[in-house]
């Protein structure tokens, strides 16, 4: 399959770094694809474990419930967007993650090279969780 930008054949790296990927899939016009960055689905409890990813250096477990995600490649900016869920823990059938949070709850800002998070069962305690998955898009 080519691929063909404007018509052009002979396409070299530089006109691919400066395009913007558009996709029309059957909605009528050409719309902005935006990319997953990075991803992880990784193992809470216990000893942190990766089960697989990408653009993740590691997961750094800081206290019960509370994790940094750490990226190979910083992103361009911190406007980027996270998508997250969980196992349920026990008895509990539901989770949240809270995002951009340190251990005293408080907003911690994310940065290009990583971001905190929390995984809380209530308003006032946190937990580990067998399975948590996270995609980064921007």
């Amino acid at each position: 399959m080519a691929i063909t930008l404007n018509g052009s054949t002979g396409i070299t790296t530089a006109d691919i770094a400066a395009t913007t990927l558009t996709v029309n899939a059957g909605f009528g016009s050409n719309a902005t694809a935006y990319g997953c960055r990075a991803w992880v689905n990784f193992n809470g409890t216990g000893t942190v474990a990766i089960r697989d990813s990408g653009n993740v250096s590691s997961i750094t477990d800081n206290a019960t419930g509370n994790y940094t995600f750490n990226f190979s490649t910083a992103m361009p900016d911190i406007n980027y967007n996270v998508v997250c869920g969980t196992s349920p823990s026990g008895s509990r059938a539901t989770h949240q993650i809270q995002l951009f949070s340190a251990a005293s709850w408080a907003t911690q800002a994310p940065t290009t090279s990583a971001f905190r998070f929390l995984t809380p069962i209530d308003l006032t305690s946190l937990t580990d969780i067998e399975y948590v998955c996270l995609s980064v898009f921007r």
